[in-house]
């Protein structure tokens, strides 16, 4: 049976990623395992030289000053290294969920953070507009999409200070002007590859502002300086993203990806709206293309529509625990095929209720 990943990360790969890994993982360079190989061998470096600069080349950033770093540590890892590395007196920061808020956590033990906007009084359904960013500020930090709770932002202030974004859910899915970004990082498992590296892009002008000492393992002009190999690197992990930015470039790039987003969410959506079984959680304007939350009217349907489900090979709707309810996740890789699967069994659900 065919399985339907909703999965909101580790997320779903292309069929042909998986096999071009899988196939190296026995052999990549002449028998030689990609597990097994020398990260400093001249096959593994054209693999990490190659990851960087496809990144570069689809957010459209080649020779405007900007580097691009695959990182341990997870996200969780770059609130800290974020702050450690731009931060002196003061920084804003937008709350739109749990990962923002968990950010402002961490950026608060070195020093001051202030929330120039937050949407935690409605439990993060919406994202908050008319906020202001202080000119005196270090930077301003936001998070581009919500995978938790659904939301996206559609559009992005004019920054008068270096902007920051946790791309980590939405990254390569959509055409935007990066060049308004001074720091973009994102966790591979939610859009690009398997768990256990972090793309991190940085312009360098920003850096070696702080006057306090940073760690060798926590400063971006350290690991820029080795080309993302200070230390051993997650070479697994780095190699399949790699294979799916090429993937996403030989398909046409953002561009051809985002009308392929564009139509999957939309059915989905539509479904969600005019079937009355279903309910939307996320603020209809803010809704995220690549995370549909919502929730059934009729909790006693629950069961019948999870055995529907399972039914159907379809995986991993599950809704978080903070929004209960249903989640499914529309990122690049997830076919049109599935969305419409899904789609059926609430169709279906609704004949039978």
């Amino acid at each position: 049976m065919k399985k339907h990943n909703f999965s909101a990360g580790p997320c779903v790969l292309p069929k042909s990623v998986m096999e071009q890994a899988a196939a190296a993982v026995l052999d990549f360079d002449q028998g030689l395992s990609l597990l097994e190989i020398s990260h400093r061998s001249k096959p593994f470096v054209d693999v990490m030289e190659n990851a960087r600069s496809l990144a570069l080349e689809l957010l459209g950033l080649q020779g405007k000053g900007y580097k691009a770093l695959f990182l341990q540590g997870g996200a969780s890892t770059q609130f800290l290294m974020v702050a450690l590395n731009l931060l002196e007196k003061r920084a804003g920061y937008l709350n739109t969920g749990t990962w923002a808020d968990k950010a402002i956590k961490e950026a608060k033990i070195y020093d001051d953070i202030y929330e120039v906007g937050s949407s935690k009084n409605a439990n993060y359904n919406y994202i908050p507009k008319g906020y202001e960013i202080p000119e005196d500020y270090d930077y301003f930090h936001c998070t581009s999409n919500n995978t938790i709770f659904g939301t996206q932002m559609k559009s992005f202030p004019k920054s008068p200070i270096p902007m920051v974004c946790d791309m980590s859910s939405d990254i390569f899915s959509r055409q935007l002007d990066f060049t308004q970004f001074d720091l973009i990082y994102a966790g591979a498992q939610k859009n690009m590859g398997p768990a256990g590296t972090t793309l991190v892009v940085v312009k360098e002008d920003i850096l070696g502002k702080v006057s306090r000492k940073i760690p060798s393992m926590m400063d971006y002009k350290i690991h820029i300086g080795k080309g993302s190999m200070f230390n051993t690197p997650p070479v697994f992990a780095v190699y399949v993203s790699m294979l799916n930015l090429q993937w996403l470039k030989d398909l046409g790039g953002i561009k051809a990806i985002e009308e392929i987003n564009e139509k999957k969410a939309s059915l989905m959506y539509s479904e969600i709206d005019l079937n009355p079984l279903f309910k939307g959680y996320a603020a209809k304007e803010d809704r995220s293309k690549m995370n549909a939350t919502f929730t059934l009217e009729n909790e006693n349907l629950k069961e019948t529509f999870d055995a529907m489900c399972k039914e159907a090979g379809i995986n991993g709707i599950n809704g978080h625990r903070s929004v209960g309810g249903y989640r499914a996740s529309m990122y690049n890789a997830l076919s049109l095929d599935s969305v419409k699967a899904l789609v059926e069994i609430m169709s279906e659900l609704e004949s039978k209720a």
